[in-house]
């Protein structure tokens, strides 16, 4: 259990592990869902992997790959909570996935390990079989049977915490394991139905390692000495940050290409360099980095005459060279000396970039869209936004198309905006229930604002009488506003002490157009905030006031009910009916308030009588107070674009009324210090994909809770914005064990995530990747699960049309 201060607490069993995405900032288990006939939206829009596919009789066999990660790998264990991206990545190839993902993000088994797995009994209890591969051994040679999966069961399960685990969501609910008919077969028997079976024992570690807690907690942290996949761990060199991978003689599948991966440690601020001087043959980038690229190969077109026109030697005109080689050149030594000092060092920068340039011109971008979006979180513990009107008046006044061309379209991508906030394009799981919420509308917007009680002239007005604070979730308003008060002043304090800066304004006021228009070259720099990567790790001071249980205010309560039923006409499901009623009782159908998906009929929008939106000069007020948010955003290189989307949503809210306050924090305290804590009202930050939603998605949106000590008990629920009946939904799916069903219940609960407006998802995140020309079979993997054994440097004189796949055709 990890604790975060000073507003809440995260206690989750089931923290998404940074390990298994090909990311160098994300290595969470990408996890999927199913369909029905009818979805046919969920495979337009999205991206293909693009890995330079070939059939293995045109890799060549040999050769070393150096990949670049961002970091050496702090364990070797990937159920523990500093697993990171490394660690998945060296997982992924070394040890057992039972299931691995497909392009379209969907559980397949896999053959290198299993024969078949599946359910053969449904009642009195789920029984799983798995028919173990034969050939399959460890790299001692002892067979992978039943006593690797009860080791790992126990450790797992939560039931002895002298093991220290981070993941452990299903092994909770199995009941029993058993070796079958033969040491090839091995029985799973669950306590309660757990329709994501098939993320379980992927990856699966030998009994060696989780048999005991001394040998889970410390022995497969710097070293994993019994492994079963193509490759093995050779050397972990933490000096030279770098991880060594091997062929694994005794692999009994197609043998790896490669002789050895090299995992290289390296800053993706650094990887254009590297990348150049030779130093890494693949590696996630940046878009500016394959900006560079695209130039580079551009300039080599050109026959390398020309001088360069982009680099630091671009803004050199000839008066200015004439300046400075006069001023280099003058009368006066002091002056003289700094101006030739200065002219060697942008000499030097115009050499250095000319020379990386040439380096790069030796590299393909491989492009592709992640399995992970880009979501705003409106944080609805406190403050204006625990009224859900506002909430919404917030989601309707975004123009998502916008913000995700803005992002997409310069790349070359699919430019939809997510519909689901559990499955994205291509994946079978996907519906787009967005229209629960509605689109973007600004009049609608202010008029859910007006009847939230936020006018024009509402700055000015003093507050005349106590009342109750609006919000589905909201907390008493006494208590509330002066623990507010004072915390807003400890929040301004605190991010400015953390090497922060703040700007203030409404919108249009915080940054200029030209800033927000150069979003297209950085545009996958956010990926250094993706959730799961940066999760707390210490417990931090308890706040003085502890958080207090959100209860829902009367009106806002009873006005959500009619956005419910449209979320549950967004259903296509057959017991829709059944659901909307208990949302009723959810919710307690208490009096008073007004009902409507959207602003009571008749509310005018806080504008002058003529027709159409008509954009505010100033953010709104309510009892003396402007409506404005603050705004948290990172400060450092690699939140260029978080800051650039950042902005242009600030003027989207200006056009109804909503002032933000845009806060700059450290890249080290982003999320810990600001989104973990609930330090903030507005964020930008990405969740990773899941072929598992029912599992994966629930401690994210679940209902916070009290925890024993007073504190809020948030999971993963970074908005603090949820329900009992989604957390309902999520159970119901889990125990499913018909996906049809359980797909529809996984939907229902999308179409009340999307109502309730805690986190609105924006954008699929660009996954752009460098390689060499001949390297084939790896690059932008998207959904794809990356075959190791397969990846290797394309033999010379290979052509033709077998030259792909038409496996991966």
């Amino acid at each position: 259990m990890s604790h975060v201060g000073p507003r809440g607490r995260t206690c989750s069993r089931t923290l998404r592990s940074v390990a298994l995405l090909t990311t160098g900032v994300l290595a969470l288990p990408v996890l999927s869902g199913c369909t029905s006939d009818n979805d046919k939206d969920g495979t337009k829009g999205a991206a293909a992997p693009d890995v330079a596919p070939a059939a293995r009789k045109w890799v060549e066999q040999g050769g070393t790959v150096h990949w670049a990660v961002d970091t050496v790998p702090a364990t070797l264990n990937a159920f523990q909570a500093d697993a990171d991206a490394a660690t998945g990545r060296i997982a992924d190839a070394v040890l057992p996935s039972l299931h691995t993902l497909d392009r379209s993000g969907r559980p397949q088994l896999n053959p290198d390990y299993l024969e078949s797995a599946k359910v053969v009994e449904r009642e009195p209890k789920q029984v799983v079989l798995y028919k173990l591969n034969q050939k399959a051994v460890w790299s001692d040679g002892r067979e992978i049977g039943a006593p690797d999966f009860v080791a790992q069961w126990r450790a797992l399960r939560g039931k002895d915490s002298a093991y220290w685990t981070a993941r452990n969501a299903g092994y909770e609910r199995i009941e029993k394991i058993e070796r079958g008919a033969n040491n090839l077969e091995v029985r799973v028997t669950f306590n309660k139905p757990y329709a994501d079976w098939k993320s379980l024992f992927s990856p699966l570690y030998p009994k060696d390692v989780t048999g005991t807690p001394n040998a889970f907690n410390d022995g497969a942290r710097k070293a994993l000495k019994i492994t079963a996949g193509p490759f093995l761990v050779k050397k972990v060199d933490r000096g030279a940050k770098e991880t060594t991978l091997a062929r694994n003689p005794r692999w009994w599948g197609e043998p790896a290409k490669l002789d050895s991966i090299v995992l290289r440690a390296v800053p993706r601020g650094k990887r254009a360099a590297a990348l150049a001087d030779g130093k890494l043959d693949i590696a996630e980038i940046d878009s500016g980095a394959a900006k560079r690229i695209a130039l580079a190969h551009k300039d080599k077109g050109s026959g390398g005459s020309r001088p360069l026109t982009h680099g630091p030697g671009a803004d050199i005109t000839p008066a200015s060279a004439l300046r400075s080689w006069a001023e280099a050149n003058g009368s006066d030594d002091d002056k003289a000396e700094e101006a030739q000092e200065i002219r060697a060092r942008n000499a030097e920068a115009v050499a250095k970039y000319a020379r990386e340039q040439k380096g790069l011109g030796g590299f393909a971008v491989r492009k592709s869209l992640e399995p992970a979006y880009t979501q705003l979180a409106l944080n609805g513990e406190s403050g204006p936004l625990a009224d859900e009107r506002v909430r919404r008046a917030v989601a309707r006044a975004l123009d998502r198309q916008e913000l995700a061309d803005l992002v997409l379209k310069p790349l070359g991508l699919p430019a939809k905006p997510p519909g689901s906030h559990l499955a994205l394009l291509g994946q079978h799981a996907y519906a787009d229930s967005s229209r629960a919420l509605g689109k973007q509308d600004t009049q609608e917007a202010q008029a859910l604002l007006a009847d939230a009680g936020w006018t024009p002239g509402g700055a000015n007005k003093k507050k005349t009488g106590e009342g109750t604070k609006a919000g589905s979730e909201g907390q008493g308003a006494k208590a509330g506003e002066k623990k507010d008060e004072s915390s807003d002043e400890k929040k301004d304090e605190k991010s400015q002490d953390k090497s922060g800066s703040s700007a203030s304004g409404s919108g249009s006021g915080s940054a200029s157009a030209s800033r927000s228009d150069a979003l297209s070259d950085a545009a996958s720099d956010e990926g250094t905030y993706i959730v799961g990567d940066d999760k707390p790790r210490q417990a931090g001071p308890r706040p003085e006031s502890a958080t207090h249980v959100l209860a829902p205010a009367r009106t806002a309560a009873v006005q959500g009910m009619a956005l419910l039923h449209q979320a549950a006409r967004a259903d296509d499901s057959e017991v829709r009916g059944q659901t909307v009623n208990a949302a009723q009782d959810s919710h307690d159908k208490k009096p008073g308030g007004m009902a409507g998906a959207y602003a009571p009929r008749g509310t005018a929008a806080p504008a002058p009588e003529a027709s159409g939106a008509v954009p505010q000069s100033g953010p709104l007020g309510k009892d003396g107070k402007p409506l404005t948010l603050r705004f948290v955003l990172p400060a450092g290189e690699g939140g260029e674009s978080l800051r650039a989307v950042g902005e242009r949503i600030s003027r989207m809210l200006d056009r109804i009324g909503i002032g933000t306050e845009i806060t700059k924090v450290s890249d080290d305290s982003y999320f810990k210090d600001h989104i973990a804590s609930g330090d903030y009202d507005l964020a930008l930050y990405s969740w990773p994909a899941t072929a598992y939603p029912a599992t994966d998605g629930r401690p994210i949106y679940a209902k916070p809770v009290p925890a024993s000590d007073g504190s809020l008990l948030v999971e993963q629920n970074y908005t603090r914005v949820g329900t009992n009946h989604i957390d309902q939904l999520f159970e119901h799916a889990a125990s499913e064990l018909d996906e049809g069903k359980a797909r529809d219940l996984v939907r229902q609960a999308d179409a009340r995530i999307w109502a309730a407006a805690g986190s609105i998802p924006l954008y699929q995140r660009p996954q752009l990747v460098a390689a060499k020309p001949g390297l084939r079979n790896a690059g932008a993997f998207g959904f794809e699960a990356p075959r190791y054994q397969d990846i290797g440097y394309r033999k010379a004189g290979a052509s033709g049309p077998d030259l792909q796949d038409p496996k991966k055709k």
